[in-house]
């Protein structure tokens, strides 16, 4: 059934975290078509991962046209590039939306859409953790047959492609090894306050991760740089590296850290898939069956954030610690 397919469209332009989430089903299609050409439609900010990783032949950023006039060259792109197999890893009103202005001539669609030939129907997607969602989707196309699709089955994505691309840092003669590191995501949710555990609390745990012989560093967007001074001036050398690191930079340190604590963010999902012990601060409105991230990950969730005791995260924290 796969043979004949040529060209293949992969779509996903949504979020961080499904972005990272897609990178299993992305590794399925590019397994299930070795010598096809696979080009992966999506937005700007995900272009260098895409690129750095084994799954696409090339990457278009088109993905979010304004105008009209957009839509419709978009629309001649995908129709003129005479795609044998569209995957919507997607799913979202943009990505249906391009699929019914392609009709009466759509390629081969994976999707939940209504008119795709390789339809996804489950009626409980909405409450499925994108992994299993995904690999129901290409289990239903015929290119996944003994895909995990019970919940938490599917493993998380597979980012040992970055690891092997980064340059492990060379020791310096005579100076004493680096010390293991903690990584802290205190940000995320800007318009959503109470999905962040307050940075004081962040900082007082930072405190105690030092004081047990952890170095700590901040990860986060340039937004975000008024939280790590504040863990700073508690901590003292907390490193911050809030804007200045990419995807593929969060995985490398994630992949090289002990530990890892954050609120809900899509770098969480990133770090969490590279192999990093993490623990995920969730309020009491997600769904964490359908929002976590997956891997050696403790989920901890509260009514609300502000109420999250340090002692809980902390306690959580020492269990996922290696033991001296």
């Amino acid at each position: 059934m796969t043979g004949a397919v040529k060209k293949v469209l992969v779509i996903q332009a949504g979020s961080i975290a499904e972005f990272v989430l897609s990178l299993a089903a992305m590794k399925r299609i590019r397994l299930a078509h070795p010598h096809a050409r696979i080009t992966l439609l999506t937005v700007p900010q995900f272009e260098a991962l895409a690129r750095a990783s084994p799954y696409f032949n090339h990457v278009d950023t088109g993905a979010r046209p304004m105008a009209p006039g957009e839509w419709l060259a978009l629309r001649g792109q995908i129709l003129q590039a005479k795609y044998d197999r569209v995957y919507d890893l997607e799913s979202s009103p943009t990505s249906r939306f391009l699929f019914r202005i392609l009709w009466p001539f759509p390629p081969a669609w994976s999707g939940a859409v209504g008119g795709a030939r390789l339809r996804h129907r489950n009626p409980a997607l909405e409450r499925m953790h994108t992994l299993e969602r995904h690999a129901e989707q290409l289990q239903v196309a015929g290119v996944w047959p003994d895909a995990p699709t019970n919940s938490g089955d599917a493993p998380p994505p597979d980012l040992s492609w970055i690891l092997r691309r980064a340059h492990e840092p060379r020791p310096v003669a005579g100076a004493a090894p680096p010390k293991p590191f903690v990584l802290l995501v205190p940000g995320g949710g800007e318009a959503k306050p109470e999905k962040r555990w307050p940075v004081a609390n962040y900082a007082e745990l930072a405190r105690r991760l030092k004081a047990r012989g952890f170095d700590i560093v901040i990860i986060g967007g340039p937004a975000e740089s008024a939280m790590a001074r504040a863990i700073q001036k508690v901590v003292g050398q907390a490193r911050d590296l809030t804007g200045r690191t990419d995807f593929a930079q969060i995985a490398v340190l994630g992949a090289r850290s002990v530990l890892a604590v954050g609120n809900n963010t899509g770098p969480l999902h990133l770090i969490a898939a590279a192999g990093a012990p993490t623990i995920a601060l969730f309020d009491g409105a997600d769904d964490t069956l359908v929002r976590a991230p997956r891997g050696h990950v403790a989920v901890i969730q509260a009514p609300t954030l502000a109420e999250l005791s340090i002692e809980t995260v902390a306690n959580t924290a020492w269990s996922l610690l290696p033991r001296d």
